[in-house]
Formats: structure tokens, sequence, C-alpha cells
């Protein structure tokens, strides 16, 4: 709910700054107001990155990419061949503990308004927000002030917020 002002500098060494701080010109000195910090301290390794395409689908027009699991009783996929497609399987999962986290640390909760940030006040540290993509624009900039009160993460503040001028 509080703010936490964790350090004063003078104005030359502001361009030091991480992306993550907030910088507040309060009665003549620059305080720096930093975010939550992610709990998360182990390394996120996905085991694969790149998704698993649907054989025959590099040729074949109508066949598309998303992956559907071969059937066919010839199908060389399905058994297994050496130098064919890979088929996902039970080993491809990631890490239980890192699993859902996105690259910045925090797992990522859906906010369709202002109330339900209350839901993240105490879970500030493990889930960020993601402003759903049918939120208006004056609801976005209440979400963002409410989140900034709270000191919750906003993965996309910036959306839909620039003002545009008129020609």
């Amino acid at each position: 709910m509080f703010s936490f002002y964790n350090f004063v500098f003078p104005f030359s060494f502001i361009f030091l700054l991480c992306l993550d701080a907030q910088l507040m010109f309060h009665f003549g000195v620059y305080i720096i107001e930093t975010m939550a910090t992610p709990l998360l301290t182990k390394k996120i390794v996905k085991k694969r990155v790149k998704k698993f395409k649907r054989p025959q689908s590099d040729w074949k027009m109508s066949v598309k990419t998303n992956w559907r699991r071969p059937k066919g009783i010839d199908s060389r996929v399905r058994r297994k061949f050496k130098g064919c497609t890979l088929m996902p399987n039970i080993g491809y999962g990631s890490d239980k503990k890192t699993r859902h986290y996105l690259p910045n640390g925090f797992k990522k909760f859906v906010v369709h308004n202002a109330k339900e940030l209350e839901l993240l006040m105490m879970h500030n540290r493990t889930y960020c927000a993601e402003i759903a993509h049918n939120v208006s624009t004056r609801k976005r900039k209440e979400i963002v002030e409410r989140a900034a009160q709270l000191d919750v993460v906003v993965t996309n503040k910036l959306a839909r917020l620039r003002s545009q001028e008129d020609e």
C-alpha cells in the first residue's frame, strides 16, 4: 500500500538507474522509487523453445503447422524413425519451480479493472498484472495508477496510453 523510497541521489547519477525504478522530484531532491522485485531467484530454463510442427506441414499447404498427433499406420513420425519430426513428450516439460514464469521473474495475472488489482496486493513479488486487451484507455489509466499505489508491476502499462494530436 505504501511506497518505499530507497535512495536519494544528486541529479548526475540519474542516468545510471535501472529501468524498473521511477524518479520523483520531492522538495528539491531526486528520489528513486523502486518497483516490486520478483521473489524468483532460480534461473528459468526452457527445455525446448521451438514449437512442434505438424508433419508434412512444410510441403502441403492444406496442412497447417499446428501440432496434431500422427495416426497413420505407416507414419514415420509416429513410429519415431531417426531424422524425422520430433513428437511432444512428457520429458520436454519445464522445471516445476519455474513453470509459467515470464522472463521478468513474475507470473502473469490478467486484470480487467482496478478492483482486481487488490488480489495482487499481498502477492506483488510473485505475480504481475497484465491489462486485458479489451480494456478501454480510461480504465487503463485507472489500473496503472492503482498498480503504482499497490506496488504491483504491470507488463503492458504503456499500451494505448499515448496521446494522439489532431492535425
